[in-house]
C-alpha cells in the first residue's frame, strides 16, 4: 500500500513538471521544469520594478520615509506571527525574506534604486533570497514519501522514535491517519507499538485514541491513527430495528465507532466476498454493558426474517423478557440448558446432511427458501425438490460461565468446532472467558469477540494479542464506560479492530417497541424446517416447543417467588383440594374417637423385587420425560431411593442399563443422561 502512494505522489509530482512538455523539445522541457522555481524570482524583479516606480513619487519625501519604514516593520511583524503555527525554520526565513525585500524598497523608494549600494544589494541580495527559496523547495521533496523535522519529529524525538519518519497524512473529521516509516535496520513496528501511550501523553489524549496499525508487507511500516475527540462520550440510543424483514446474512447494527461510523456485525458467512461464518464471545466485566450489548444483537437478529434463536439464560431472561415471544427455544438454565446443548449437537449432523444434499457448502439466504432450483435438489434426477427451507439457527448461552460450572469447561467444544458449517452460530456470553472458565479449545473456535470494559489483567483473555498491540486497551474502561467495546469478526477492516466503539443505549422506553419487535418476529419471521425441528424434538421431546404462536403465553415455567405467589392467592384465592373445600378453618377439631390411635397402613420395610425395582425405575424415567426433565443423573433420584429403600449404586447401575437399551444417552458430563423420548401414539 504504501508503495503505491509514494509511486502515485511521484507521478503527480512529474505530471506537474512536465506539463504540455512532452514532444515540445528542450526548451518546453527546460521552461516547465522551471516552472515550480520561478516563483521567488518573480518576486525579486517585481521589488525592482516597485522600487523604481516608488522613486519617481517619494524619492527624497521625508514624509513617505516615515510611511514606508512603519509598512515594512509592520509587514516583519504580521509575517512572524502568521508564521508562528509551521515550522521555526519557514518562520525565520519568510521573516527574514519580508525584513530584506522591505527594507530595499523603502531606502530605493527615498534614495532612487541606482543610489549608492542599493543596485549592488539588490543584484546580489535578490538572487541569493530567490535561490534559498529554491534550495529549500528542492530539499522539501522526498522521493521516499517522508518528511523530516517540524512538531511531528520533536514529539517522535520525545517517545524515543527520533529516527522515524512521518509520511503523508490524512485528515478526516474526527480523526487524523499518518503514514510512518521506521529507521531500516534499527527499528520495527513493534517499537511503535510499546511506545503509544507515550504518545498519547504527549498528546494529552487517552490511550485508547492512539493507535497504530502496522503493515502486513513490511515489519518498520504502518498507519498511526490518532481520534482526538471521544464522540463516544455522547449516548445514541437504539433507534429501532436496521433492517426489519431482511436477511441475516445482511450486516447487523449494534452501535458506532469512535469517529462516527457505524459498528457493523456478520454471522453468517459469504462466498462472494470470501467472509467466514462466525462464532461470536461477549466478554466484560460487571457494569460494563453487556446486558445491553447482547439486547442490540438480539434485537437486530430477531428482525430478521431468515433466522431461528435460541437462548439460554440462568437468570431467567431478567433483561429479555419482553422478547420471549419471538424466540424459537427458551430455556432458563440448570437441566433445560443441558437439553439445549444435547439438542444442539443432535441438530448439527443433521443440518450438516441437508445442506450436502441440497448442494450448500455453506448456509446462504437462499437455503431458507423453499428449494425450487435444479441446482439444489436433493432428487437423484436432479428436478427441483421443492424441500422446505431451513433457516439460519444462532444458539445463544447467556451468563455461560453458569453453565460451564453445571457441564464442564469443554460443554461448547463440539459444538463451536463443528456448527458454521450447518448453519449455526454460538453466542457465548460471560464475564471473564479465562482458561479456567472455559477450554482453550473452545475459546480458540470462537474467532469473533465484543470486548467490553474489563479488569486490566484480563485484557488478554477477550483480545488477540496484535489487536492490543495496536492499541487496543478495554482494561482501562472497566466498568466506568457502559457499552464500549472492541469488535473482531469477519468482514470488519482490520484496521477497525483497534478502535473503540460503543453499542446503543436501550432506554426503558423502548420496551413497548421492543414487544412489537417480538410479536412482528412471532408473524413474520421464519419457522424451524423439519430438519432442525426433529433432531431437536428427537432429543428434547417436549422441552422444544418452537416459536409459540401469536398472542400465546411463551413456553417457560413461571417465574415462583413469595410476592408472586402471595399475589395470586390473593387474586384467585388458597388452591384447595375438591374433598376439602367445605371444611370450615374456624371450626374446632372433633373429639377423639375409638380407633384413631390404630395406622391406616403399616410400613414393613420391604425392598421390591429386582422385577418391581425395574419396573418403579422405568415409570421414573416417564415421570421426568412427563415433567420435561430430560437429563437426569443418580443426584435426582435421591428421593426416589429413599421412598423405595434402593440405593444409588443400583441407580447407577441402572442408568448403564439403560443407556444400553436406548433409553439414554450419555452426555458430555460425567454421571448425566439425557433421556430418549418415547414415541407417542396420536
Amino acid at each position: 500500500m504504501a508503495t503505491t502512494e509514494r509511486t502515485t505522489a511521484e507521478q503527480q509530482y512529474e505530471d506537474q513538471l512536465r506539463g504540455s512538455s512532452d514532444g515540445a523539445g528542450l526548451g518546453a522541457y527546460v521552461l516547465h521544469r522551471a516552472k515550480p522555481h520561478l516563483p521567488p524570482w518573480l518576486c525579486a524583479g517585481g521589488i525592482g520594478l516597485a522600487g523604481l516606480l516608488g522613486s519617481t513619487q517619494w524619492e527624497g519625501s521625508a514624509a513617505a520615509g516615515v510611511g514606508l519604514t512603519l509598512a515594512s516593520v509592520a509587514l516583519t511583524g504580521v509575517t512572524w506571527w502568521a508564521g508562528k503555527s509551521t515550522g521555526p525554520q519557514r518562520r525565520l526565513h519568510s521573516a527574514i525574506t519580508v525584513a530584506a525585500g522591505s527594507a530595499w524598497l523603502t531606502g530605493a523608494c527615498l534614495a532612487g534604486p541606482i543610489t549608492g549600494p542599493l543596485p549592488d544589494l539588490y543584484l546580489m541580495g535578490g538572487p541569493a533570497l530567490a535561490l534559498s527559496w529554491n534550495i529549500r523547495m528542492v530539499l522539501r521533496r522526498n522521493v521516499d514519501g517522508t518528511t523530516a523535522g517540524g512538531t511531528d519529529k520533536g514529539l517522535l524525538e520525545k517517545v524515543g522514535l527520533a529516527r522515524a519518519q512521518i509520511g503523508a497524512t490524512s485528515v478526516e473529521p474526527n480523526r487524523v491517519t499518518a503514514k510512518m516509516a521506521l529507521e531500516a535496520g534499527e527499528q520495527t513496528n513493534d517499537d511503535v507499538a510499546k511506545v503509544l501511550p507515550r504518545i498519547a501523553s504527549a498528546l494529552d489524549l487517552p490511550k485508547s485514541a492512539v493507535r497504530y496499525l502496522p503493515d502486513a508487507d513490511s515489519a518498520r511500516r504502518g498507519e498511526l491513527v490518532i481520534v482526538p475527540e471521544d464522540m463516544l462520550a455522547h449516548v445514541a440510543e437504539w433507534q429501532g430495528p436496521s433492517n426489519l424483514g431482511g436477511s441475516i446474512a445482511e450486516p447487523l447494527v449494534i452501535g458506532r465507532y469512535d469517529d462516527g461510523a457505524p459498528l457493523l456485525l456478520w454471522l453468517p458467512g459469504d462466498p462472494e466476498t470470501k467472509r467466514n461464518s462466525t462464532h461470536l464471545l461477549i466478554a466484560g466485566g460487571t457494569g460494563s454493558g453487556k446486558g445491553e450489548t447482547a439486547l442490540n444483537l438480539m434485537l437486530e437478529i430477531l428482525s430478521r426474517r431468515d433466522v431461528l434463536l435460541w437462548v439460554s439464560d440462568p437468570k431467567m431472561f431478567q433483561d429479555f423478557r419482553p422478547l420471549l415471544p419471538g424466540l424459537d427455544w427458551a430455556a432458563e438454565g440448570g437441566p433445560d440448558t443441558e437439553v439445549m446443548v444435547e439438542a444442539i449437537k443432535a441438530v448439527i449432523p443433521a443440518r450438516t446432511r441437508w445442506l450436502g444434499a441440497h448442494g450448500y457448502r455453506q448456509w446462504i439466504p437462499e437455503a431458507a427458501e423453499q428449494q425450487t432450483n435444479h441446482e439444489h435438489t436433493c432428487r437423484p434426477d436432479g428436478a427441483p425438490c421443492g424441500c422446505a427451507g431451513m433457516p439460519f439457527l444462532v444458539t445463544w448461552m447467556e451468563e455461560a460461565a453458569n453453565t460451564l460450572r453445571l457441564m464442564g469447561d469443554d460443554a461448547f467444544t463440539g459444538i463451536a468446532q463443528e456448527a458454521r458449517s450447518a448453519g449455526v452460530a454460538l453466542i457465548v456470553s460471560l464475564q471473564r472467558p479465562s482458561y479456567d472458565q472455559m477450554s482453550t479449545s473452545t475459546r480458540a473456535s470462537l474467532p469473533s469477540v465484543i470486548a467490553l470494559g474489563c479488569d486490566p489483567r484480563d485484557e488478554g483473555f477477550s483480545l488477540p494479542e496484535a489487536v492490543i498491540d495496536a492499541g487496543a486497551h478495554p482494561g482501562a474502561w472497566g466498568n466506568r464506560r457502559p457499552g464500549y467495546c472492541y469488535v473482531v469478526s469477519p468482514g470488519i477492516p482490520e484496521d477497525r479492530y483497534p478502535s473503540p466503539a460503543r453499542t446503543f443505549a436501550v432506554p426503558h422506553t423502548a420496551v413497548p417497541t421492543m414487544e412489537a419487535l417480538a410479536g412482528w418476529a412471532q408473524g413474520n419471521g421464519a419457522a424451524a424446517d423439519p430438519v432442525t425441528a426433529g433432531a431437536a424434538r428427537a432429543v428434547a421431546g417436549q422441552n422444544y416447543p418452537g416459536r409459540t404462536a401469536a398472542g400465546a403465553a411463551p413456553a417457560l415455567r413461571p417465574v415462583a417467588d413469595e410476592e408472586h405467589a402471595g399475589a395470586e392467592a390473593e387474586s384467585f384465592g388458597l388452591l384447595v383440594d375438591q374433598e376439602d373445600a367445605g371444611i370450615d378453618p374456624e371450626a374446632d377439631l372433633p373429639d377423639d374417637e375409638v380407633g384413631d390411635d390404630i395406622p391406616l397402613w403399616e410400613s414393613p420395610g420391604h425392598k421390591p423385587s429386582p422385577e418391581e425395582a425395574r419396573g418403579l425405575f422405568a415409570a421414573a424415567l416417564d415421570d421426568f420425560e412427563a415433567a420435561g426433565q430430560m437429563v437426569v443423573g443418580p443426584k435426582d433420584f435421591l428421593d426416589w431411593c429413599d421412598r423405595h429403600h434402593l440405593s444409588r449404586p443400583w441407580v447407577s447401575a441402572r442408568l448403564k442399563d439403560a443407556a444400553l437399551d436406548g433409553r439414554l444417552e450419555p452426555t458430555s458430563v460425567t454421571g448425566r443422561w439425557r433421556i430418549v423420548p418415547t414415541l407417542k401414539i396420536a
